[in-house]
Parts: structure tokens; C-alpha cells; sequence
């Protein structure tokens, strides 16, 4: 069991790692912790070798799609995922881990949470998926939101 205020703590580094996001929309920074050690990070942006929106603009803004819709029509990645790439790209097992994203994960990044046995999500900022919370509660994920 966490100490009342490693939520907070590690909430505030989420932030730090989404100033790393290349995204024109949002930015979103992502941790995964486990015994209070930071075992991976992500933050949303283009794949490695691939120009990124803040160089080319955003498709998503030019053809007017609203958030949360449409994700397959974007250059990048979500935070989630990129953190959920980097443990897998390192041999690092999350097991077991808590994910501290800075928004509520989509319902895509909520189905791989689940599939890699994650236990909580912490997260502050709204998404407009109610899906991915009734995903994650169905998996008995702990969800909490600050």
C-alpha cells in the first residue's frame, strides 16, 4: 500500500514527462511505477524515425475530428502506449504496476493496461471515453482520479 501522497508525486512527474509531447493537441505524459520506482515513461508523439506534428502539422486538426474519435487517423502514439513499448523494448515487467497518466486513458491504451496486468491508473484530465473506464473497471483495475 502507497503512502498517502506518492499519487500526488508521481502525478506531478506525469506532467513533467508530457512537456516531452510532440502532439499540437494535448499533451499527455504517462509512468508506470512499481514499488515506488519508475520502471518506464512515454508521452505522446510520432514513432521514432517519423517526422513529427509539430513539423508537419496535425491531420487530425485539419480534418476536424474531435477528440477521442478516430484515433487510427493521427502520426502518434499515446503516452500509454509509448510507456507500455519502452518496458516491453527493455525486458522490464510492469506486472503488478500502477500507471499515472496525466488524462484518462483511451479505450484502446485501456485494453493493453489490462493485458499487461496493470493494478491501478491514476489519472487527472478527462477523456471523452466512458468505454475505457467501464474497460478498466470490468478488469478490476483500481481507477482513481485526482
Amino acid at each position: 500500500m502507497q503512502r498517502p501522497g506518492w499519487d500526488e508525486y508521481f502525478m506531478e512527474i506525469t506532467g513533467v514527462v508530457s512537456r516531452r509531447s510532440t502532439c499540437l493537441r494535448r499533451q499527455v505524459g504517462a509512468l508506470i511505477v512499481r514499488d515506488h520506482r519508475i520502471l518506464a515513461t512515454g508521452y505522446n508523439g510520432a514513432p521514432a524515425g517519423m517526422r513529427h506534428c509539430l513539423e508537419v502539422g496535425c491531420l487530425r486538426e485539419k480534418q476536424g475530428i474531435p477528440s477521442g474519435e478516430r484515433h487510427e487517423l493521427c502520426r502518434g502514439l499515446h503516452a500509454e502506449q509509448n510507456a507500455l513499448l519502452q518496458a516491453a523494448l527493455h525486458g522490464i515487467s510492469i506486472a503488478g504496476g500502477v500507471f499515472y497518466v496525466t488524462h484518462q486513458p483511451c479505450v484502446l491504451c485501456a485494453k493493453m493496461i489490462a493485458n499487461a496486468q496493470i493494478s491501478k491508473v491514476v489519472f487527472r484530465g478527462a477523456y471523452p471515453d466512458r468505454m475505457a473506464l467501464d474497460v478498466l473497471l470490468e478488469c478490476n483495475i483500481e481507477l482513481v482520479r485526482l
